[in-house]
């Protein structure tokens, strides 16, 4: 048996993967729960792995995993992992998931910065393949990330993320944004009036805000494939 707590904290993380493709944040967790101090989070997050429903990535600074769920959440939600664990794309790329598992294969357009942004990415490295259900409608395409400004959101270097194309997002979205028409970077999506700030999820970078008409979205973050 989870106490209401421990409930709550595993719904909230559940509903953060199907929607962003990646874990919240410890500071996200701590006021979607209402709680005073991260030390709260840490407990609740090691009770929830010491009774199997989560896993602590090892290495991977606050990334989790959702391993299973109460039959109560299932039944409301249907839960399907969104986290995959295989082989690195550049040494098994067609093996990381059966074809006849209902796999579809993405395009990697190359590297994205998660941190200082890079040059813009416009050219096919190699395919990857994903399961159609971490897809909907619509085009999309994968991204290897390059930095760490993204580990609190559990996005870590050297994870493949699938993206959405899109040209609009909502704030607190995770994106794909091309900064000045020369620059790409994965960041949260923030809108005011006509600034545009683009957050890291790290506190040794600072968010960067610019003019709406300097920053095009041209995607957004729907699944994550970590490769150990």
């Amino acid at each position: 048996m989870l106490t209401k707590k421990q409930l709550d904290l595993l719904e909230f993380i559940h509903k953060r993967v199907q929607s962003d493709g990646v874990p919240p944040s410890f500071d996200e967790m701590k006021e979607a729960l209402d709680l005073r101090s991260k030390s709260g989070i840490h407990r609740l997050i090691t009770a929830l792995e010491e009774r199997g429903f989560i896993r602590r990535l090892a290495h991977r600074a606050r990334a989790l995993e959702i391993v299973k769920l109460p039959d109560s959440m299932q039944a409301k939600t249907g839960f399907t992992p969104r986290v995959i664990d295989g082989d690195k794309p550049d040494s098994r790329p067609a093996n990381t998931i059966p074809m006849d598992s209902g796999a579809i294969e993405l395009p990697v357009m190359g590297r994205i910065a998660a941190g200082v942004p890079i040059e813009a990415i416009s050219q096919v490295s190699h395919n990857v393949h994903v399961p159609q259900s971490m897809v909907g409608p619509g085009d999309h395409y994968a991204l290897e990330v390059k930095g760490d400004s993204m580990i609190d959101a559990g996005i870590n270097h050297g994870d493949v993320v699938v993206i959405k194309e899109t040209e609009v997002a909502d704030n607190g979205d995770i994106v794909v944004a091309l900064v000045e028409g020369q620059e790409a970077t994965l960041k949260r999506f923030r809108q005011n009036g006509n600034a545009i700030a683009l957050e890291a999820a790290n506190p040794a970078y600072e968010t960067r805000v610019f003019r709406d008409d300097q920053v095009k979205v041209q995607g957004r973050l729907v699944g994550l494939i970590r490769t150990y």
